[in-house]
């Protein structure tokens, strides 16, 4: 996989090259600070629904759909690390280091999320023990394709690209864990983080 980083206008993108496919996944907004254009969003949201569509489409015509869900979600999630391990680096430059994981997930459910989503996360609740749970309410992914339980069991193929982008996000930071998303009522969404202690 190459990944490069394209400036385009007020969006800067990452292209992900796989054999004869590209993918192009927005990276971030270098405008920090200055009004957002809602078309950005907006693009990014469609974008990333003809990713999945695509990457299913493709893996639907080589062979049988059971082992090709788990390689789908698979490539959406290994796309969502790389961009999430780019992300954190340019967003964390600036920042003092961490005292301890529940200061990384803090900056994750504020800085990280509003940098990448527009908003921050609507309740983060842990055990003290490595497990956090990071609930949204109105998930920006989730939002276009269905309010209600219509679509339901598609949802985990639209997170399969968030969970990476965290996983990514704070591998980067020194943190191993395991990232997975839970449904219920869509555009709500809940992202469990389970730290990987050694």
């Amino acid at each position: 996989m190459f990944l490069y980083i394209l400036p385009t206008g007020s969006v800067a993108a990452s292209v992900v090259r796989k054999s004869r496919s590209v993918y192009i996944v927005k990276f971030a907004n270098p405008n920090k600070g200055r009004k957002i254009d809602m078309a950005d969003d907006v693009l990014f949201e469609f974008l990333h629904m003809e990713i999945v569509s695509h990457i299913y489409k493709d893996q639907a015509s080589v062979g049988g759909m059971d082992k090709d869900r788990a390689t789908c979600v698979s490539t959406l999630e290994g796309m969502g690390f790389r961009v999430g391990q780019g992300l954190i680096e340019r967003f964390t430059k600036d920042s003092p280091s961490f005292k301890d994981d529940l200061d990384v997930m803090k900056f994750i459910c504020k800085d990280f999320w509003i940098n990448v989503f527009r908003k921050q996360i609507d309740n983060l609740r842990t055990n003290h023990q490595g497990t956090y749970v990071l609930q949204d309410n109105k998930f920006s992914l989730l939002t276009q394709i269905s309010s209600g339980k219509q679509y339901l069991e598609d949802a985990p193929k639209y997170l399969a690209y968030s969970c990476g982008l965290v996983r990514g996000a704070l591998s980067n930071l020194g943190m191993d864990c395991v990232v997975t998303a839970d449904v219920s009522v869509m555009p709500s969404c809940k992202f469990q983080v389970v730290i990987q202690k050694i």
